[in-house]
């Protein structure tokens, strides 16, 4: 990945030459770099949800202080996503990521040390902290490496690595739970991510040897800040990603307890049954970014973004919908799969969406995106027991997000990139670029 030019920046000119983007392997190791980073990401970030049984029983904390905890790590995700992603912008993915990975693995060991509830709410609240920089800084490395005809899979690979990480860290939380304990469990975990900041650092540089051909004129200023939150088109994109958070968030947080105690399930048989949705996420991430990007390079470049996305949230509507109607564990999880492969349709095109539209801001235009999207996560993670304990079934729950869904679908409608670039390029007093809708 060293382009042996440090992380030195290209100027305006260079970045529109036809010299490309550098060689595919050194590509290649980007994306691999990147999809290791958010598979460490998601089993750190799950095994709160594995843990939760002796968490709650070693402190004496109930559900509802539970959902607390899984939410303090929401909240400071969702709070820190456009400050994490303007410091990739400003210092660039190699010291930014490497820094943000170390920094959540210190507060993964720490949660294995902790004995109260609110130094856990801390501790969790600072993780989730840790953790915002991750994906918009992992964008303003696609940015600077990637041409647009190849952004889609790579986001696709990059959230199918979290989809991973988040199914194989049930069962191997269950395993290391039963094997050492809750504790060590953590401090286990914590590992992997200080080796991965090591070498990021040390490998990786933030721009190739000859910059990448950036296809829109006009677009390598990106969005102001002020105009990330007057744009129609990010409005609706910030909405859409606060609904699939929603439905999402169940699958790291809720969905693991829910069948273990909705079905009478040992913690092994569940976190097995836990894995299946997961994992039926990553294969939607990967099949997502083919469509995206065969669609760009077909020239319909607006429904390469558009069309995964309606398509996404319908089947998200039903599959979540369908978990209402569940009798057993296995149509259970089979409607939590349908459901999370649905929302990880739409998550290739959303931040393909905000790179189109962000240029050089694309870390902090994406963060703002992340930023909406994960208060959606915020929100799931006290929905889901406030309103089982409201209304006495979890299935009103079910019924929310299914229609949230459909609001997705709405949002996807009427994204349009092509008038966020041109209003962009009004503003910076250069011709908007033709585009096929």
């Amino acid at each position: 990945m060293d382009s042996g030019k440090g992380a030195a920046r290209p100027n305006a000119a260079a970045a529109v030459t036809p010299a490309g983007a550098g060689s595919s392997r050194k590509r290649f190791m980007v994306v691999a770099g990147v999809f290791a980073l958010s598979w460490i990401l998601y089993i750190d970030r799950a095994a709160i949800s594995s843990a939760k049984g002796p968490i709650a029983s070693e402190l004496g904390l109930s559900d509802q202080a539970m959902g607390l905890v899984f939410s303090a790590f929401v909240l400071g995700y969702a709070l820190m996503q456009i400050p994490a992603g303007r410091f990739a912008d400003r210092w660039g993915p190699r010291i930014a990521l490497a820094a943000m990975v170390a920094s959540w693995s210190l507060f993964t060991f720490l949660t294995g040390t902790i004995s109260s509830l609110g130094v856990l709410l801390v501790v969790r609240f600072l993780f989730g902290v840790a953790e915002a920089g991750a994906f918009p800084g992992s964008a303003r490395a696609f940015y600077n490496w990637l041409p647009p005809g190849e952004r889609g899979i790579a986001n696709g690979i990059l959230f199918s690595g979290a989809m991973i990480g988040g199914g194989v860290s049930f069962p191997i939380c269950a395993w290391l739970l039963g094997a050492s304990g809750w504790r060590t469990t953590f401090y286990l975990l914590a590992i992997p991510g200080f080796l991965w900041a090591l070498l990021w650092f040390v490998f990786f540089r933030d721009h190739p040897a000859r910059p990448v051909v950036q296809e829109v004129s006009g677009s390598a200023a990106g969005m102001s800040f002020g105009q990330v939150f007057r744009s129609g088109p990010m409005a609706l994109a910030m909405i859409q990603y606060f609904v699939g958070n929603f439905t999402f968030y169940i699958g790291v947080t809720w969905m693991l307890p829910y069948l273990t105690e909705h079905f009478k399930l040992s913690a092994t048989e569940a976190a097995n049954y836990a894995t299946a949705p997961l994992i039926c996420g990553a294969v939607a991430n990967w099949t997502a970014g083919f469509i995206v990007d065969a669609l760009y390079r077909s020239g319909h470049r607006a429904w390469s973004r558009r069309l995964p996305g309606v398509c996404g949230f319908l089947v998200a509507a039903c599959g979540i919908y369908s978990v209402s109607l569940a009798t057993s564990p296995l149509a259970a999880v089979v409607g939590f799969a349908v459901a999370i492969t649905g929302v990880e349709l739409t998550i290739s095109p959303s931040w393909a969406f905000c790179l189109d539209i962000g240029g050089k801001s694309s870390g902090g235009v994406t963060g703002a995106m992340n930023m909406v999207g994960n208060l959606g996560g915020f929100v799931s993670s006290n929905a889901f027991p406030l309103l089982n304990r409201l209304t006495g079934s979890a299935n009103t729950y079910f019924y929310t997000a299914a229609l949230l869904n459909l609001v997705g679908v709405a949002c996807w409608i009427w994204m349009k990139p092509r008038a966020a670039r041109s209003r962009r390029s009004q503003t910076n007093g250069s011709a908007p670029r033709a585009n096929s809708e």
